[in-house]
Formats: C-alpha cells, sequence, structure tokens
C-alpha cells in the first residue's frame, strides 16, 4: 500500500454553495425560509456528508500516502499511475471524476444511501477500508468504462462519460457539416449527442424515446442502451431541420474506432462542445474547428467488489 497516493475526491454540499453565495449562514437561512424550503434537510445532508468525509479521510491515512481533492480541482489535478481514487458521491460526483483518470482503480462511496439511489456508488463508509485494501492487492472486481473523446483540429480535447454535446452554447441553433461513414451533409439542428454505454440511459435514450414516440414506436428505444463497457459510441442529432441548404440523412448512428464522426463548425461564436450534462466544461467549436469524435484512448476502471 504504500507505493500508491490515496486521493479523496469530495465535492461541496447544497449548504456549502448557499453560504459561499450569499456570503453568510444567516443570508443562505432568510433566503431558504423565504422560499419555504425545509432549512433542517440542508443542515443534516451537510453534516452527514462531512462526517462521512472526515471518517474516510481518517481511514485513509492509515493505509498510506493521501491528497484530498475538491470537485473544483479535478481538471487542474495531475493523477499518478498507482493511484487509488476514492470518491464520496453522487453519481455526478463519480463521472466527473473517471473522465480524468487513465485506468486509475475508483472506489465509490455513497455517503447518504436513504437520500441518493448510487447507480455508480456500490459501496458504504463501513466497506471502505476492506475494499482499498483487496483493490491494493490486486484482488477486487471491477468494471471497464469507456469514455467519449473530441478532439479539434486547433488542439483542444474534451471527455465525456456519459455524453458530449456538440452545438450552440444558448437557445439557437447550431450549423455545421456532419462526416460519417462516407455520407457528407451540412445540417441546422439543436446540436448533436454523441453517448457512451453509460451514458446510453440518459440523455440519448430520452432523445430516442421522443422520436420514436412521434412514429409510435416508444419502446424501441430500450434498444438503444448498450454495456459500460461496450467500445462504441452513438449519437443521436436533435430537431434537424429540412431546408434547400440542409439536410437530415445523416441523424443518428454508431461510433467505432474506424468509424469516427467528423465535424466542421459553420458558427461564427458561441459554438462549444461540452461534457456530461457541465456547461462550464466545455471547449469551443467555432467557425473554421474540425472536430474529431471518437471512443477515448482511455478507460475508466470503477471498482464494483
Amino acid at each position: 500500500m504504500n507505493d500508491c497516493t490515496f486521493v479523496l475526491v469530495t465535492r461541496k454540499t447544497r449548504l456549502q454553495e448557499l453560504v459561499e453565495r450569499f456570503n453568510s449562514w444567516a443570508q443562505a437561512k432568510f433566503y431558504l425560509e423565504h422560499n419555504q424550503v425545509n432549512v433542517q434537510d440542508y443542515l443534516d445532508e451537510s453534516v452527514r456528508y462531512q462526517s462521512q468525509v472526515q471518517e474516510a479521510e481518517s481511514i485513509l491515512r492509515t493505509l498510506g500516502r493521501f491528497q484530498r481533492l475538491e470537485r473544483s480541482m479535478l481538471a487542474s489535478y495531475q493523477f499518478g499511475k498507482t493511484d487509488v481514487v476514492v470518491v464520496i458521491g453522487q453519481d455526478g460526483l463519480v463521472a466527473n471524476t473517471l473522465k480524468y483518470l487513465d485506468r486509475q482503480p475508483l472506489i465509490a462511496i455513497n455517503p447518504d444511501p436513504k437520500r441518493w439511489d448510487g447507480v455508480l456508488l456500490p459501496f458504504e463508509l463501513a466497506q471502505l477500508k476492506e475494499v482499498v485494501t483487496r483493490t491494493t492487492k490486486g484482488k477486487s472486481s471491477s468494471k471497464n468504462i469507456t469514455l467519449a473523446q473530441a478532439s479539434t483540429n486547433d488542439g483542444q480535447v474534451i471527455y465525456a462519460v456519459n455524453d458530449l454535446f456538440i452545438g450552440p452554447k444558448s437557445h439557437t441553433s447550431a450549423r455545421y457539416c456532419i462526416r460519417w461513414n462516407n455520407i457528407e451533409e451540412v445540417q441546422s439542428s439543436s446540436g448533436i449527442i454523441v453517448s457512451t454505454g453509460l451514458g446510453s440511459s440518459g440523455w440519448l435514450q430520452s432523445i430516442v424515446t421522443g422520436a420514436n414516440g412521434v412514429v409510435g414506436q416508444v419502446n424501441q428505444a430500450q434498444k438503444e442502451i448498450f454495456d459500460w463497457s461496450d467500445e462504441r459510441l452513438k449519437f443521436a442529432v436533435r430537431e434537424p431541420f429540412p431546408s434547400q441548404t440542409t439536410g437530415t440523412q445523416c441523424v443518428y448512428g454508431e461510433i467505432r474506432g474506424n468509424e469516427p464522426l467528423g465535424l466542421e463548425s459553420f458558427m461564427p461564436e458561441n459554438g462549444v462542445i461540452f461534457s456530461d450534462g457541465i456547461e462550464d466544461d466545455f471547449i469551443q467549436f467555432n467557425s473554421g474547428c474540425l472536430a474529431t469524435i471518437n471512443v477515448a484512448d482511455k478507460q475508466g476502471i470503477l471498482i464494483t467488489n
């Protein structure tokens, strides 16, 4: 165990974010009460989460080198190859952490099972020491997580664990040229969603369900869900608009290693590619930018047992 560093990834609670927003707990409390929100629920959540974090830190410090990392620091932190990463949930924090890793094992802890279902949170705090010990000895079970990758001709790169959105930053039409499977087409739409297996039951599923519902085939949408480890992606164009200069032939497809998705932006400004539903986590996609979307050259490893 002494050869690795245990990195504990945490997030701010709703209460902490409100205190930062209003500069004091008194102002935050007044805001909640004025809006008839249960103040005690915010307090209970924050107290429990902080106690779980403190206990996890105490456990990990006894096992070896330790580093605590708040969510906002993920993008700038350099993870080592032998790091073992522990995340104190929710699911979104697990996904957000995975895209900054390259096969370092991630152990996800559900801090409050009564509050969070935790699809990506297989463990509770009482299991932490045992799971960490098994993981460092190579005796844990794990699940490979395929990531999506977008790279541009000007050197920008972004990864996604669930999905990528390519389109306008605001609620306007996206204009671009799409190139896939020997098809090249100029399009105008509300943007494109590219989904991994992990994300295939989320945003992609809602788009496909809506489209199938229009033609009376809602039940067919379940067939679009695929395994987290599948080395493929699926894309769907949202609300493609047919006109004399824009087409709707290439609106859905699968991306594999030998069949990437190519995109050229025709948007003078506000074109973006953002990751996992986080609008602040984006790269620019404006006129002249060429983007290639494919299966990432790295994977996430989620410990499952």
